[in-house]
């Protein structure tokens, strides 16, 4: 499996608790990213966890090997259509997702996640590991 992808929490979350399965698709992949929003998130989460230094040092050695990316005026473009379209339609999903998936639809990147709302998002390239 060779491609571009973005990394959503969840799929990060299973990488740090070393799911095989997602272990054994990022050896296939040619390019990686990860958000600036999921990297928040897993502060957020380190911070309000019984070990928050241990996760937290966690994060960064991951943050300093791996690319980042993070929001622009494109991809505050990105994310009004795509939170427009989801009104339309009536399927909200979380403000955080929406940023992620403008981050992917800017950058032409499949978006990586466990989350079945990234479905409803047109035109998002999306995949579940």
């Amino acid at each position: 499996m060779i491609g571009r992808f973005l990394l959503d929490t969840n799929i990060v979350i299973a990488l740090f608790a070393q799911d095989p399965a997602v272990q054994q698709k990022l050896a296939q992949v040619s390019e990686v990213f990860v958000p600036s929003i999921v990297l928040g998130e897993l502060y957020y989460g380190a911070h309000k966890s019984a070990r928050a230094e241990e996760n937290i040092a966690h994060i960064h050695a991951f943050a300093v090997n791996i690319a980042v990316l993070g929001c622009d005026a494109e991809t505050a473009q990105q994310y009004g259509h795509i939170k427009n379209g989801l009104r339309a339609k009536g399927r909200p999903i979380p403000e955080n997702d929406i940023w992620v998936a403008a981050i992917a639809c800017q950058h032409g990147l499949t978006l990586v996640s466990r989350d079945a709302h990234f479905q409803e998002i047109d035109d998002l390239s999306v995949d579940a590991w």
